[in-house]
Order: C-alpha cells, then sequence, then structure tokens
C-alpha cells in the first residue's frame, strides 16, 4: 500500500492547489456540524468498551483538524513573508518554520496526552548534556506515532532543528508536504546506493542544534518483518548477523548502510540512540481502537556516544549498529516487566 500511495502522489501543484483547499474546506465543514457529532458520539460512547471512547476519538480528531488547518494558513503567511517563497530557505524563515512545528507538535502532544491518557516518561542524559553539538539519532521503530513523539522530543524538550528521512506517502498529508518540503528533509522510497547517498547528503553539514534523524529497521516492527528480515539477511550470506537477529525479539534486524552513510557525513557528531517501549504492542488502528483510553505509559531511553567513541570502518559500525541494537532489545525486554 505504501508504494502504491508513493507512486500515485499527484504532482506538487495539485497537492498545493487542491488538496491544502480541501483540508481547509472540510474543517470548516467540521465545525459547523461538530454539535451533531458530539451527540452523536455521546449518544454511541455508552454501547462502546471504554470510558468515552467515541468522544475522546472526536476530540482529537477535531484537534488534530484544526491543527493542521492553522498550519497551512501560517505556512501561507509565511510564503508571502518570504516574498512569495524566494526567501523561505534563508535562515530566518527556516528558524520560523522550526518554531511552527514545535507550537504544532506541543499542542497536539498536550491534547493526545491529556485526552487518550497517556503519559511519557524519560530516562537518560541530562538535556544539557547536548547542548551546541551535532548529534545523529538512530531510533528504534515500533508503535503508532513514534515519529511523532521523537519530533516532539527533540524540537520541544532538547531545542533540536531536526532532519528527517521520511516515506514519502507522508506527503498527502497537506500540511506536513509543505513544512516538511521546505525544511532540510529527505523523502524516499525504497533503497540502495541512491537511498544511501541522500541520508549522507542531508547529513553534511550538520551545525550544533541540528539533529539527523533516522530508523535503521526502515519500518516498524511486526514479527512477519522481522522473519522476513533475517531470511534476507541468510539469503545474502549474511549468516553471523542473522543469528544475532533471530536472538533479538523486539527489534527488526537494522539496516547498516543509512547507519554507515550518516556516520560518513557526520564524523564531528556526537551518537543518539532511542527506544521505547508502551505502545508497541499496537499495530493497527483497530488495536489503538480497543485499547482507548490508553491509561498507560510510553518509556523512552536515551543513550550518548560522543564522536571519538564512535568506531570507524564499516565492520567496525555493523558490529557496533548491532551491539546497540542488541541492547535496545534487552531493554525493551526489561522495561516490559515494570509495572
Amino acid at each position: 500500500m505504501r508504494s502504491l500511495l508513493q507512486r500515485g502522489l499527484p504532482p506538487r501543484w495539485f497537492r498545493r492547489v487542491v488538496l491544502a483547499p480541501v483540508v481547509l474546506g472540510v474543517t470548516v465543514a467540521v465545525l459547523f456540524t461538530l454539535p451533531v457529532w458530539l451527540l452523536v458520539a455521546a449518544a454511541v460512547s455508552p454501547l462502546l468498551p471504554g470510558r468515552l471512547r467515541a468522544l475522546r476519538v472526536l476530540w482529537v480528531a477535531v484537534v488534530a483538524l484544526l491543527l493542521e488547518s492553522a498550519v497551512l494558513v501560517a505556512l501561507f503567511a509565511l510564503w508571502l513573508l518570504a516574498g512569495f517563497g524566494l526567501a523561505v530557505r534563508t535562515p530566518p524563515f527556516q528558524y520560523l518554520h522550526y518554531q511552527l512545528v514545535g507550537w504544532y507538535l506541543r499542542v497536539l502532544f498536550r491534547e493526545a496526552a491529556r485526552v487518550l491518557r497517556l503519559r511519557v516518561e524519560i530516562e537518560g542524559p541530562d538535556p544539557d548534556e547536548y547542548l551546541d553539538r551535532p548529534l545523529l539519532v538512530f531510533c528504534r521503530h515500533a508503535g503508532p506515532g513514534d515519529s511523532f513523539l521523537l519530533m516532539h522530543a527533540l524540537v520541544n524538550w532538547y531545542a533540536r532543528e531536526p532532519r528527517i528521512v521520511l516515506s514519502g506517502a507522508l506527503q498527502w498529508d497537506p500540511a506536513l508536504d509543505v513544512v516538511l518540503n521546505r525544511l532540510p528533509n529527505r523523502f524516499l522510497s525504497g533503497g540502495g546506493d541512491e537511498t544511501e547517498r541522500r541520508i549522507g547528503e542531508l547529513a553534511t553539514a550538520l551545525d550544533h542544534n541540528d539533529a539527523f534523524v533516522i530508523f535503521p529497521e526502515g519500518g516498524n516492527f511486526t514479527e512477519r518483518r522481522r522473519l522476513a528480515g533475517i531470511e534476507r539477511l541468510r539469503v545474502r550470506g549474511l549468516e553471523e548477523m542473522a543469528r544475532r537477529s533471530e536472538r533479538m525479539r523486539h527489534v527488526l534486524p537494522p539496516r547498516p548502510g543509512g547507519v554507515a552513510a550518516a556516520l560518513a557525513a557526520a564524523p564531528e557528531a556526537d551518537v543518539v540512540w532511542v527506544a521505547h517501549a508502551g505502545l508497541d504492542h499496537l499495530f493497527t488502528v483497530a488495536d489503538i481502537w480497543r485499547e482507548l483510553p490508553l491509561d498507560g505509559s510510553v518509556r523512552m531511553r536515551w543513550w550518548r556516544v560522543p564522536a571519538s567513541e564512535v568506531p570507524t570502518g564499516r565492520e567496525a559500525q555493523v558490529d557496533w549498529l548491532y551491539h546497540w541494537w542488541e541492547r535496545i532489545d534487552d531493554w525493551v525486554d526489561s522495561t516490559r516487566e515494570l509495572p
């Protein structure tokens, strides 16, 4: 489905002229009919399991829609102020775009956490340890909203300007499409040498408050993907990596190419490994719906490795990546046993 969405992505002019106004129109329509939606949600809530499940989902959906429209209007205003886009990639306007992203993430996180009854706990070094250092952030990819939560933490808690490798299908979302294409990000589809080259370009010339972000697994965890990844390693004759991957139960086999490209492009950057647990048992929209309200915690663990301690050489870096992935797998295993 993802590849179909990416291949069928409409041209940029259509996404700006058609999709963005559609979102604004839907927002206006929802606001005018909101009393009806509230009455319907209140009426069906007693018939559904959970506590006011329909009302909670409706509220988060309305907030997300309002934020989407507000961001689109703000992005249009910034485009006008930037001389019809001529100066939109200059440092002052890049800063304003990151501030807008931070506001959007902050408000949406606050409302989603409050309404869905979700707590986030972060373990790891104090944010001051990250000051004035470029970062390469390698994160586990599992569960709904992990990219959103990571971006929120980087922008609003660690005062970072992330550079992200993203799925091209995300450009179907008008606000994400506009803001992420104006900032230094890359939408990728597929893999191989071209992907590694573009990752290297994006990780080049990081400054003191930049953070290049990549998910070495390449997708959300499922057992089917885990087994398929192990089989791919065996087909390629990488038996040692396959055996190490078999011993890891909660993560997919990491893909070294993108990590190696980022390390080569930014040898001066510290490396931050990020793991999280708490929502990784939810794989589908149906799973999320069944669990609402979540009434739980998401635990995030951050580890920082100074640039001077990062190994050099492809073979040593692959072994290092697997070492950290094994450590993350152990952390997830121990965290799931906590109350």
